[in-house]
C-alpha cells in the first residue's frame, strides 16, 4: 500500500473562514475526510501535516522521506511562490510530488502566478478546488 504525505503551508488551517469567495466554505478537516475516502478507494494510506513555519515543513519532508513515504501532495500556500528551500527539500527527497492550489494561481495577483516549488513536482494542479487534491491522489496512485 503506497503511503502519501499531504503537506499544507500557512493559512490553510483557516480554510472555511479565510476568503471563502476564493477558497470556499469547507474546512481543512473537510478536505482531509474527502481525501481519506478517495485514498481508501485507491488503496493508499495518507498522513497529513500543516504548519505556518517553513522550517517545520522542510523538517517534515526530510523525516517522511527517511521513513519511507512514497510520495507527496503539497500546497505550501504563499511559500509556493517564494521558497527555494522547500523546492530543494522536495527535490532532494527524490520522490514524486504533486503541487495543488485550490484557486487558479495563474488568475491571481501577479506575485502568485509563479510557483517556485512546482519545479520539484511531477505535476501542478491549480484552480480545481478540493477536487484537485483527488486528482493528485489518482496521479500518485498510478505513479
Amino acid at each position: 500500500m503506497k503511503k502519501i504525505a499531504v503537506l499544507h503551508g500557512p493559512n490553510l488551517d483557516r480554510l472555511g473562514r479565510r476568503q471563502p469567495e476564493i477558497y470556499g466554505s469547507d474546512t481543512l478537516a473537510d478536505l482531509e475526510r474527502l481525501m481519506r475516502a478517495e485514498a481508501r478507494r485507491l488503496g493508499l494510506t495518507l498522513t497529513f501535516f500543516q504548519s505556518a513555519h517553513e522550517g517545520a515543513l522542510i523538517d517534515r519532508i526530510h523525516a517522511l522521506t527517511d521513513r519511507g513515504i512514497d510520495g507527496f501532495i503539497v500546497n505550501f500556500g504563499a511559500y509556493s511562490h517564494t521558497s527555494i528551500a522547500l523546492r530543494d527539500a522536495l527535490a532532494a527527497a527524490g520522490l514524486p510530488a504533486v503541487e495543488v492550489h485550490i484557486s487558479d494561481i495563474k488568475r491571481r495577483e501577479k506575485f502568485r502566478r509563479t510557483s517556485m516549488t512546482a519545479g520539484a513536482c511531477v505535476a501542478l494542479i491549480s484552480g480545481q478546488g478540493f477536487p484537485g487534491y483527488l486528482q493528485a491522489l489518482r496521479r500518485l496512485a498510478g505513479a
